[in-house]
């Protein structure tokens, strides 16, 4: 079996990574049999993946789907052929945004931007939004504020009128949440002048910064806080196999686009874009593909669990799954 890297890192804090050399194999194996009598380590189960399709399907509107969620951090998946039916303002939390499929228009104080597949953008805390998609799909990651950009803007949102092609200012409401947003966790909802709360804009010189991936190969960091990095990765097929090992943080993972096989200490698991799946502290990890791949990678230094239904799970290792993929 061949001989492999281990990168050993630490991603939310500044300390170096170290580099160990170990055999692949070892690595992936369970541990030798145990020859004492008491229960020495816990049994793990296997990577979990969940999946929501990238292809528009209609649907009723619905609040977003959670899929991770701490006391500190949530991930959500939404798809919107409509209004949502209310302005919303974060108490606790900065709101990233990432566009999966179709077009979402995104009406704040602090500007609109024309969401298109491919882009990010952050709402700071205490800024009011409302979302305007057609046949689309995206993501949200409440994180604990302040959030900044590790990346320049391709762009920045504009005060525009009408917000959209046959925008009227409406009676609508705004909801004032805490707890990311999760239903149940609104602290008042009133009335508000839309016209009134758009113009804000006007009054305020700061703007929403929209971020997209660089095309270059390997890490391209985005966003940071206290305890938390999110960043894509870009992945070219036959590059060699090197492992990770993050210290510090679970990491979540979303297929963006192209397959790509990911091997760990926790099994093996193909996935295709529109999967999910969370690899927790500590794991080592690899991947192999053999097309042009790329994925979003979420950093966060509590215990990120999982609170969707699981769509599959990763298989065992054995030397022969592995060198099927080699082949």
């Amino acid at each position: 079996m061949a001989n492999v890297t281990e990168v050993i890192a630490v991603v939310c804090s500044d300390e170096p990574s170290r580099l160990v050399e170990r055999d692949e194999h070892l690595l992936l194996s369970p541990p030798h049999p145990n020859p004492f009598p008491v229960k020495l380590w816990r049994d793990h189960e296997p990577l979990s993946v969940v999946h929501f399709p990238q292809v528009y399907e209609a649907v009723p509107f619905a609040p977003p789907r959670g899929i991770y969620e701490s006391a500190q951090l949530r991930v959500e998946w939404q798809t919107m052929d409509n209004r949502q039916p209310f302005y919303h303002r974060n108490c606790d939390v900065d709101e990233i945004s990432y566009q999966i499929a179709g077009d979402r228009t995104l009406m704040t104080e602090l500007g609109v931007v024309e969401h298109r597949p491919g882009e990010f953008s952050r709402l700071p805390r205490g800024v009011a939004h409302d979302n305007y998609g057609r046949r689309e799909s995206h993501l949200l990651f409440y994180a604990p504020a302040p959030v900044r950009e590790e990346r320049n803007p391709v762009r920045k949102s504009e005060a525009v009128f009408p917000a959209f092609p046959g925008w009227q200012p409406g009676k609508v409401n705004e909801a004032v949440t805490q707890c990311m947003g999760t239903p149940g966790h609104d602290i008042t909802v009133t009335p508000v002048d839309e016209l009134r709360l758009l113009e804000q804009v006007h009054t305020d010189k700061e703007r929403l910064q929209v971020l997209t991936v660089s095309g270059d190969l390997g890490m391209t960091w985005l966003y940071r806080s206290a305890g938390f990095r999110l960043g894509t990765v870009r992945l070219a097929p036959g590059a060699q196999r090197v492992y990770r090992r993050t210290l510090d943080a679970d990491e979540v993972q979303y297929q963006i686009s192209g397959r790509r096989t990911l091997v760990s200490q926790r099994g093996i698991v193909e996935l295709e874009p529109g999967d999910f799946v969370r690899v927790p502290l500590g794991i080592a990890y690899t991947s192999v593909c053999a097309e042009d791949s790329e994925h979003i990678a979420l950093f966060s230094d509590r215990e990120l669990p999982q609170i969707a239904e699981t769509t599959r799970t990763a298989e065992p290792y054995t030397p022969e799954f592995l060198a099927a993929l080699q082949a």
